[in-house]
């Protein structure tokens, strides 16, 4: 498969290129419906054009960074193709983090620019608060007057601005916190973008678009799930759905009514859906495929879901410092006649090798329980200004090592059995371990803790503090949870806690999570370990 708007399969074009040949193969195809508006192809560049050339007009370089604090809406691709089409790089955040949280993520990237909602304006003042030299604020849904995006966007002109992009240049920074505790922006290039796309087998009907196709993007966008979901759209010229957050009566009424063929869902939005009353009734006979992954799901799970919604269920397994999917399992392999692939994450997608490495750096046979690593065009560029953390990841030979345990079987199947990291994923959200447990080691009645997660019907995973209190202290639970959602997301706050006396340790003196873990474990069958999808 060649991708639009190139004639070397081997050198996919940057994002821009792509849009500017949508907008001339179907210009009056519709591109994006959001609230009643639709985009066509050819106004989705339009707008990009403009974007672009008022980011220059406003002294943005290729290489800034522009971040973007908002809901999902149709501006968001505006600004991601307008940042691809200046050279400068989209940064997307998610709008769930503190201020605190905010305010690091703005400073770590140098962003030039911010461009927010009016629903998240208060979140980004208040990260900016008494933070030195502070990005300009845009609104992007501010009809008119000072910090509108309308008002904005007239220092700029409407004509292709035509600065001169590589394929290998970065076009989105998205933030992955690590074991460390300090969140780390991830570089994805147009390159690498395109790969996933190119990667993915054209003859699957999973994976096979046509003009006629619609996708409702109902995830978020600063995750490379919902990224990734939107550019297959824009890759193949077809037509997204945008929700601005997911709300089940409006994801039903889309399936229903809105001619929804594709989807994507994390497991958490599964037990939404399920639970709906609606979804006793709703007609889902439209619907072709839908994908899933960015957690683990229950086998029982997955089988009510496949029971409910009639179409071919595919799992997808990937990182955000992959771009997004590297391995499927299809439809056909979640037939009753192939139990044993119940609890595969799939196959490697063309183009994609995964080796999996022992202790040492050494690959391992096939059944060898060990490190996963992800070999393909579409890697990471590397971490924003971490370049040790950089080289840490990629072996020699180019493998980056994903965290995560697992094993390949003789057919090249790809098993899931554990990760490495002290990853929690809450609804679909990461969660660190470090991240958490250092932001809890301020509060004054706490000596130590340590952070697991917890099996969850509804988030699948939820976040669970084992806390060891300084002599004399006490500490309830429901003041714990305030103290903590003042400093953290909501979906970082720990659910739950419990004080014990000693935190469980090995004779090095590191804390043992797993046998935390392994107390706190449900008994319910885990499928997979999907970091990312797309």
């Amino acid at each position: 498969m060649i991708a639009p708007g190139s004639t070397d399969p081997s050198n996919p074009p940057t994002l821009g290129d792509i849009v500017r040949a949508r907008a001339t193969d179907c210009e009056n195809r519709t591109a994006i419906e959001f609230e009643g508006r639709a985009t066509s192809y050819a106004e989705l560049r339009d707008g990009a054009f403009r974007i672009a050339n008022a980011l220059i007009a406003s002294g943005l370089e290729p290489g800034d960074r522009v971040a973007v604090l908002a809901r999902n809406c149709d501006t968001f691709f505006s600004l991601l193709i307008g940042s691809a089409v200046a050279g400068a790089v989209l940064m997307p955040m998610n709008w769930r983090l503190s201020p605190p949280e905010i305010a690091y993520l703005l400073a770590d990237s140098d962003a030039r620019l911010l461009f927010a909602d009016e629903a998240s304006l208060p979140l980004a003042r208040a990260a900016l608060e008494g933070g030195g030299q502070e990005p300009p604020i845009v609104i992007i849904d501010r009809s008119d007057g000072p910090g509108a995006l309308s008002d904005w966007l007239r220092r700029g002109s409407d004509g292709d601005p035509a600065v001169p992009v590589r394929p290998d240049d970065v076009a989105i920074q998205l933030y992955t916190s690590g074991t460390t505790g300090r969140p780390k922006g991830a570089m994805l290039s147009h390159h690498g973008l395109n790969c996933v796309r190119l990667s993915q087998p054209p003859a699957a009907a999973w994976s096979r678009w046509t003009a006629d196709d619609v996708c409702l993007v109902s995830m978020p966008l600063f995750h490379i799930g919902g990224i990734g979901t939107a550019l297959a759209a824009i890759y193949h010229g077809a037509r997204m759905v945008i929700l601005s957050d997911f709300v089940p009566d409006l994801v039903l009424d889309h399936i229903e009514r809105g001619g929804i063929k594709k989807l994507f869902l994390v497991p958490a939005a599964f037990r939404i859906l399920l639970d709906h009353p609606r979804t006793k009734t709703s007609d889902f006979s439209g619907l072709d495929h839908i994908l899933y992954g960015s957690s683990p799901i229950t086998a029982a799970l997955l089988d009510e879901a496949m029971a409910v919604f009639s179409a071919g269920f595919v799992q997808v397994y990937g990182m955000t410092e992959t771009s997004g999917t590297v391995a499927a399992l299809p439809p056909e392999d979640h037939g009753p006649g192939k139990p044993h692939l119940r609890g595969a994450a799939g196959k490697p997608l063309a183009g994609v090798e995964i080796a999996i490495f022992d202790a040492s750096g050494g690959k391992m046979p096939a059944g060898g329980v060990g490190e996963i690593g992800i070999r393909s065009g579409a890697a990471m560029a590397g971490y924003w200004k971490r370049s040790e953390e950089s080289a840490k990841v990629f072996t020699p030979d180019g493998f980056l090592l994903s965290g995560d345990a697992g094993y390949l079987d003789a057919e090249g199947y790809l098993f899931i059995c554990d990760r490495i990291k002290d990853m929690i994923i809450s609804g679909g959200e990461n969660v660190y371990a470090a991240e958490v447990e250092s932001i809890i080691a301020g509060h004054p009645a706490i000596r130590e803790a340590a952070i697991v997660g917890v099996p969850d019907e509804r988030w699948g995973e939820a976040v669970h503090a084992v806390i060891v209190l300084k002599a004399g202290e006490a500490l309830g639970e429901d003041e714990f949870r305030r103290w903590c959602r003042a400093r953290l997301a909501g979906f970082k706050t720990p659910k739950s806690m419990e004080i014990v006396a000693a935190l469980p340790r090995n004779p090095a003196g590191k804390v043992l999570r797993r046998a935390i873990r392994e107390r706190m474990a449900g008994t319910g069958e885990q499928k997979g370990d999907p970091a990312g999808a797309a």
